[in-house]
């Protein structure tokens, strides 16, 4: 081998890795693109002479040659959670004064930063090798999306003064499209005849998904670190100084992070970027305020979905104005008609706009929207159109006022109009009068209800069955193939090959999706059915109730008004003592705390118990959720899915052929108990699974002293019984 080479390749690389760092890092490039280029180019030649030469982490490896055929999962050792929102300067008061009293008396300041519109993604590193990315996803388990984050040159393969890192490093930040690659894009999109992206958010997203790593690797995309997840080891006692140490190791921190020691601070910085934002290369949709200190984040926790010790302000939405073409009524999986406002396309908030959300028939009347209005239009909460106001002195002498409906405008029956008091805050867009009515589509045959349910049902929220969407659902419908949820998976090869424009290997990939859907956890179940005021908080509430889908069919209804009387004569009770000083507000917040902890029915109103329960007493539905359960749906609850988290925090390394499966069937098995699994053996790996042939990944396991577990051993773990190989899953 040739040592001159080998120390040639090695500076080159290191020299390219320099400039990465101050290209993407420090902003402060130091060459031209033509000298990269030179350079990378030198690189590439030498390790085709020497490819035994050719490492992982070389530049040159960015891109991988293969296409991907589908995108594996990995759960995230640290939950991805979600961020909560606030709209104005009030609300910021309003969460500084609950960290003061959760703090109390210690000091605290804060950290403020852009709130880039991407994607999230959770880079693990060990011993300085990237080694996995993975979306955001449902916040628990993403997809793993590595060959493609490897070819965005922000991203480090290799951190910078690893010798100074922890062995074990998950850095989770954005993934963006600045936007002068998305006009690129959707410049020769144009070009192409393709349709444009609406914005830069899914560009982003849409080149993060793309199964051929070398179309990502095109798109220019770009990344910014902003937090970290899993750590062997604390790299810092601050959020601020922990984002210092990410740039040392080579990552991008974006350059506008700012402290402030103060909630007027925070709010000033707030106020400046609302202007400055429109300066930005990238899009942003507000600003993250995160508590600095990481002691006081685990003193403030989280709930269930966000953690408590930060919190976005989101921008107040810009505004367009345009005019009405048109107004729709549309149904929804409930049966509910909603009008819409087919607009003459206007520009807002970085996306063409053509449709706007009317929200119900009150607010229409409300805001008098009639076609040929001219309209102020804009996104609540930066993501959904509305309008906002009538510009009624330009109004059209012959604008007529909309006509509610009497009719479903799919199926022509008969609507019915149900009326109900005011309830909630006097400025919620719904309750803007005393009454409030509801118009609803009852006809169980009307198909366009039946496709939203459908399209509903298979969501990545409820059952989550993969490369089942509206254009297929509305194949499946009008053929006649799909007249209820059961229909889904009756459904074979040959009735999928026959619709339009649908070939021989996505046929294939829709059958193992449905397949793939079958056992699925209670809660999404129950969500998917699209019973009315039933979401996915509820639904999982629900579900850890019930436990099983025998019991959620045999509903008591007064077992549950009963629970929930219960649950609240306890908290009524608790507060008399408070008033009548029979306890202290301390004692009192931690009885409270204890009370909502032990709910059966958190956060379940009688509202969603009489919806859920009339559902279930409709014998149709139950009949048909019966069909779904005779056909190999099933619903599990939420304790037996952790049960079978047999391997939970524990990495494998497979290796090796195995005597009664193959190695992606064990690897599945690995992730489905909760495992992880990884391609080289480091000092964090748990077990070795060797089977004959193992290679070298057996004496590195050896080595560092890594327990070598085999075939049977394995099989004990996870309480498994063999059988002959088959595709998929290994069977008990």
């Amino acid at each position: 081998m040739n040592k001159d080479a080998r120390q040639i390749i090695e500076e080159l690389r290191d020299q390219i890795r320099r400039h990465d760092y101050l290209y993407y890092v420090l902003n402060q490039p130091q060459i031209t693109d033509q000298q990269y280029d030179q350079l990378f180019t030198r690189l590439k030649k030498i390790e085709s002479e020497y490819p035994e030469l050719i490492a992982p982490d070389s530049p040159t490896q960015r891109v991988s040659e293969q296409p991907l055929e589908a995108f594996d999962q990995i759960a995230h050792s640290v939950p991805m959670l979600s961020i909560d929102n606030t709209y104005n300067p009030d609300e910021l008061i309003a969460f500084d004064q609950r960290i003061a009293k959760a703090l109390a008396p210690q000091k605290y300041e804060y950290v403020v930063e852009p709130k880039i519109d991407g994607l999230a993604i959770s880079l693990r590193y060990e011993d300085g090798l990237l080694k996995t990315a993975a979306t955001r996803g449902n916040g628990q388990i993403g997809d793993n999306v590595t060959q493609n984050i490897r070819t965005i040159k922000a991203v480090p393969l290799t951190l910078l003064n690893a010798q100074n890192a922890p062995q074990t490093i998950e850095v989770r930040g954005e993934v963006y499209m600045p936007l002068k690659a998305f006009q690129q894009l959707n410049d020769l999109r144009a070009e192409a005849g393709e349709q444009f992206f609406a914005n830069p958010r899914n560009a982003a997203a849409g080149s993060l998904k793309l199964l051929d790593p070398k179309i990502t690797a095109a798109r220019n995309l770009s990344f910014f670190a902003y937090s970290v997840g899993q750590i062997s080891e604390p790299i810092a006692d601050g959020h601020y100084d922990t984002l210092q140490r990410l740039k040392d190791f080579g990552f991008p921190v974006n350059e506008n992070i700012k402290k402030a020691d103060s909630i007027e601070n925070v709010i000033k910085i707030c106020n400046d970027f609302t202007k400055k934002r429109l300066t930005l290369d990238y899009m942003i949709d507000g600003m993250v305020i995160k508590v600095n200190n990481l002691v006081q984040h685990d003193l403030l926790g989280s709930t269930g979905r966000a953690p408590k010790w930060c919190i976005s302000y989101k921008f107040p939405a810009q505004q367009a104005q345009t005019i009405v073409r048109s107004i729709d009524v549309q149904v929804g999986k409930t049966g509910t008609l909603t009008p819409v406002a087919n607009l003459e396309p206007v520009l807002l908030a970085g996306t063409t706009v053509k449709r706007a959300s009317l929200h119900n028939f009150d607010e229409l009347n409300r805001l008098d929207v009639r076609c040929g209005d001219t309209v102020l239009v804009e996104k609540a909460g930066e993501i959904i159109p509305q309008v906002v106001e009538v510009k009624k002195e330009f109004r059209p002498d012959d604008a007529e006022i909309f006509k509610k409906p009497t009719i479903c405008p799919s199926c022509g029956e008969k609507i019915e109009v149900r009326t109900k008091k005011r309830t909630g805050k006097k400025d919620e867009i719904a309750h803007k009068s005393e009454k409030t009515h509801s118009y609803i589509c009852t006809n169980k045959n009307c198909t366009t209800l039946l496709k939203e349910k459908i399209n509903y049902f298979v969501g990545r929220d409820q059952m989550n069955i993969e490369d089942v969407g509206p254009s297929l659902i509305e194949q499946l419908v009008e053929a006649g193939l799909v007249k209820n949820f059961a229909d889904i998976y009756k459904l074979t090869k040959e009735d999928i090959v026959e619709l339009e424009r649908i070939a021989d290997k996505s046929a294939d990939n829709i059958v193992k999706a449905i397949r793939k859907s079958k056992i699925i956890p209670l809660w999404r179940f129950l969500a998917g059915l699209g019973i009315r005021h039933i979401g996915g908080q509820s639904a999982q509430t629900l579900s850890n109730y019930f436990g099983t889908i025998e019991k959620v069919l045999s509903v008591d209804e007064d077992e549950l008004k009963k629970i929930k009387k219960q649950e609240k004569d306890e908290k009524k009770l608790l507060k008399n003592k408070l008033n009548r000083q029979e306890i202290g507000k301390e004692e009192h917040k931690e009885k409270l705390k204890e009370l909502q902890k032990n709910e059966k029915l958190k956060d379940i109103g009688d509202e969603i118990i009489d919806s859920f329960c009339n559902y279930m007493k409709d014998t149709k539905n139950k009949t048909m959720i019966e069909e779904l359960i005779s056909v190999g749906v099933k619903p599990e609850s939420s304790q037996k899915i952790k049960s079978k988290e047999k391997l939970a925090g524990k990495t494998f390394v497979v290796t090796g052929t195995f005597t009664n499966f193959s190695r992606q069937q064990i690897e599945q098995e690995i992730r489905d108990a909760g495992g992880k699994t990884s391609s080289s053996v480091s000092k964090i790996t748990n077990f070795v699974l060797a089977g004959e042939n193992p290679g070298s990944k057996l004496n590195k396991a050896r080595q560092l002293q890594v327990k070598v577990i085999n075939e049977n051993e394995f099989l004990q773990l996870i309480h498994k019984k063999t059988s002959p190989k088959k595709e998929g899953h290994l069977w008990e």
